[in-house]
């Protein structure tokens, strides 16, 4: 089923699992983003000047978002020798750099507008407003004005809402999604695919967080994730799942990985393993109870010893062959 798993204790896990938590980017979205738009909000400058500048930051930074921007200005041609000082690398926040003399910031809304503090340039508010919803932003930002927001989309799984119904109809009682994106995104894409919850702009010690939480409410967690910021909440949930491109330290930790880039691997790892625990369970229902009744005969003298154990031999035969069995049919 294109699904290693690492011990059979994670497959009890998976069964008695009631709460799948996911991260957005390169579980339900695919992880090919690219850039659909930069808007500008620097009289300045223009678009271009500023994805120049975007991709000169970016450059540095190992993520696929990082990619996008650095993509899209090859494509358009646009050079970007380095015009910037020592560039700072914030997990999980952002890159800040100076260039010309000037802070140069580019990163996450709450890195850019809250840590950093920058502000929207004045008269361009009815502009921010109407950023488009569905897509990941980027945000820019010199000396502590936003300059530009650059629109990334990383589309959807085609399977995504499907898989979560699925989910939910195996028994998933809840289903979580957790995003860097503002919460203005985060919102739109949470109801396209159907979780019940949703957390916006959450950093990796926050998810990690959450699924202590879940956890000491008595809840079984599952923690879907592909990328290092996912490794502190993999390593805290009662199973980690890794997807098929997840980064290397992101496999190491998981417990289960996806070898399939289909999100339906999930489903059928549901019911696999619920159905395994349904096996073992009625092994060991059948074997105490065939046992018991061996001993019983045995003790009255129904039966010898020698057929007694006999019967005990063969009941073990039996149950191992039928055990090997497949749990689902293809």
């Amino acid at each position: 089923y294109n699904v290693t798993v690492k011990g059979g204790k994670f497959l009890e896990a998976v069964a008695e699992a009631d709460t799948i938590v996911f991260d957005k980017t390169g579980t339900l979205t695919k992880a090919h983003p690219t850039v659909v738009d930069v808007v500008n909000f620097n009289d300045e400058y223009s678009s271009d000047d500023m994805l120049r500048v975007a991709a000169c930051l970016e450059e540095h930074f190992p993520h696929s978002m990082a990619k996008a921007v650095v993509d899209a200005a090859s494509k358009k041609g646009l050079s970007h020798e380095e015009m910037h000082t020592k560039v700072e690398y914030i997990v999980a926040h952002g890159i800040a750099t100076s260039i010309n003399g000037k802070r140069t910031v580019i990163g996450s809304y709450h890195f850019v507008f809250e840590d950093e503090k920058c502000v929207v340039p004045a008269g361009k508010e009815p502009l921010f407003e109407s950023l488009p919803l569905y897509y990941s932003h980027l945000y820019l930002a010199i000396e502590g004005k936003l300059s530009a927001v650059i629109c990334i989309e990383d589309p959807l799984r085609d399977e995504a809402a499907a898989v979560v119904t699925s989910l939910k109809k195996a028994g998933i009682s809840k289903v979580v999604m957790m995003t860097g994106d503002s919460e203005r995104t985060a919102s739109v894409i949470a109801k396209k695919v159907g979780v019940d919850e949703y957390y916006a702009e959450v950093l990796p010690e926050d998810k990690a967080a959450f699924v202590e939480k879940e956890k000491d409410k008595g809840r079984k967690v599952i923690m879907i994730g592909d990328g290092i910021n996912d490794s502190p909440a993999l390593s805290a949930a009662d199973v980690s799942v890794s997807m098929k491109d997840s980064s290397d330290i992101a496999k190491e930790v998981a417990d289960i990985s996806l070898l399939s880039a289909n999100l339906h691997s999930l489903v059928t790892l549901r019911k696999l393993s619920m159905e395994v625990m349904k096996k073992i369970n009625k092994n060991y229902r059948f074997i105490i109870g065939f046992n018991t009744m061996l001993l019983a005969l045995g003790i009255t003298g129904v039966i010898t010893p020698q057929t007694s154990a006999i019967c005990h031999n063969m009941s073990t035969m039996g149950i191992s062959a039928l055990s090997m069995r497949p749990c689902l049919k293809k």
